[in-house]
């Protein structure tokens, strides 16, 4: 399984030469800044790669890259399918609805009976299918590297309502993973996400200051060190 830790900020390298023909050199393209997901959420289905701006000043648009057509290389990711890999083309392709599709990164979580739990912060997913296997919520109220996350099943995730991903209320009743807190194994680590006020009394607990609010919609995720070396390995394993 792969994570969006792992991938984002990842450079990607497009082949040189004509339309349709294969290249035997390639060229940085930009770096991995958002993750596509299925209109259901529920599957990964390409990257938004970030291109460097134009003689430094004119800002381009992100290209879209299908999860089919990468592989992992030295130094990143190389594109594999051509122009089939890019844009239009690959969402024609892969028969996506554009507009239905979701980012999932930084987005508010409650569950169907309106309790808020905190911000998507990462995901772990199959590199060659996109299926999704778990997702990693944030509580907004305190500093995640203090009390972690609640790793949340796709299969209680219900899908997206007004900038909200909507899941099963026994989301709220799972324990929170990782952390200062949990390993070092003080008590305050083992408490049940239950909102907001539930958080905030770890953090208080802890003598940490409390992050007020959830992360924005797209914001990177923080860089793990060691995470793209983690990324090729745990792509390569999966392809074979």
């Amino acid at each position: 399984m792969l994570k969006l830790s792992q991938i984002n900020g990842v450079a990607v390298y497009a082949p040189k030469g004509s339309k349709g023909k294969a290249a035997a050199t390639y060229t940085s393209m930009g770096k991995v800044h958002q993750t596509v997901f299925a209109p259901d959420g529920l599957r990964v289905v390409g990257f938004l790669v970030s291109r460097p701006d134009l003689v430094g000043m004119v800002k381009r648009d992100d290209t879209f890259v299908a999860l089919d057509s990468i592989t992992p290389c030295d130094g990143g990711i190389r594109v594999t399918k051509g122009n089939e890999s890019f844009d239009d083309v690959a969402r024609a392709r892969l028969g996506l609805d554009w507009d239905a599709c979701l980012i999932w990164a930084g987005m508010d979580v409650k569950t169907t009976e309106g309790k808020v739990l905190g911000y998507v912060n990462d995901a772990s997913f199959n590199s060659k299918s996109g299926a999704v296997e778990s997702f990693a919520i944030g509580d907004g109220g305190v500093a995640q590297s203090l009390v972690g996350s609640v790793e949340v099943p796709a299969s209680m995730v219900c899908g997206y309502e007004k900038g909200y991903m909507i899941v099963q209320p026994q989301a709220a009743k799972l324990e929170l993973t990782g952390g200062v807190a949990a390993k070092a194994g003080e008590s305050y680590a083992k408490a049940k996400l239950e909102g907001k006020k539930a958080a905030e009394q770890a953090g208080k607990a802890a003598g940490e200051a409390v992050e007020v609010g959830s992360k924005a919609l797209g914001k990177q995720l923080g860089k793990t060190r060691g995470m793209f070396s983690s990324f090729v390995d745990e792509f390569r394993k999966a392809q074979e």
